[in-house]
């Protein structure tokens, strides 16, 4: 497949996974606030997301972000509008009476609506795409017969790989979060301090720059 170095890839894709950054914040703050269940939801739509990215660098889509300012600007706005959507009603969500009861805060985030939120905010992230456009290419010869399979299986690798640290990121998040889950005035503050990290999120994805 003219696939070379492939410890180092391994080795390398670990260092890069246990590196914080927001997916895993992403991930540890679902986890407090909703439990592991809700932290595999978010994990399982990040992996999926990075699929995605996968895919277009295979393509050849991820050039388009690399190269083209209007592609990266609309896919990097639409990303951080989607977070400060989500931010706000997470806040305002944690800020609806105090009698509200645990499960009254919690119910706005199903597994369903958590995979969904995971990936979409991976999907229009293009830092994550100009990450594989860049990480992968290292690990293939260039007289490969195949560079877009050769990506593909690069790509599931390393999103393989991540599931060893983001499921127990989301294990142990869930159990430092399980006696802030066990009030209702604790879960209207981790709903609110989830929503608050959602916009900062977006503060930060509108804030990208190309290069």
């Amino acid at each position: 497949m003219g696939i070379h170095d492939l410890g180092l890839f391994v080795v390398a894709g670990l260092l890069l996974n246990i590196t914080p950054g927001p997916d895993m914040t992403y991930i540890a703050a679902r986890s407090a606030a909703g439990g592991f269940s809700a932290g595999i939801a978010a994990t399982l739509g990040i992996t999926t997301g990075c699929v995605v990215h996968t895919l277009a660098a295979a393509a050849g889509l991820s050039v388009l972000l690399a190269t083209s300012a209007l592609a990266f600007s609309i896919v990097k706005w639409c990303g951080a509008a989607y977070l400060l959507y989500v931010g706000i009603r997470l806040v305002a969500a944690s800020a609806r009476g105090p009698q509200r009861s645990l499960a009254t805060i919690l119910a706005p985030a199903p597994p369903q609506r958590i995979f969904r939120e995971a990936f979409v905010i991976n999907v229009f992230n293009p830092k994550v795409a100009l990450f594989f456009l860049a990480f992968l290419p290292q690990f293939i010869d260039a007289e490969a017969p195949s560079k877009p399979l050769a990506f593909v299986a690069l790509g599931c690798l390393f999103n393989f790989n991540s599931l060893f640290v983001n499921v127990p990121v989301a294990w142990l998040a869930a159990r430092a979060g399980g006696r802030l889950r066990a009030s209702a005035r604790a879960a209207r503050w981790l709903t609110g301090a989830l929503g608050s990290l959602f916009v900062l999120l977006a503060a930060r994805l509108a804030a990208l720059q190309r290069n």
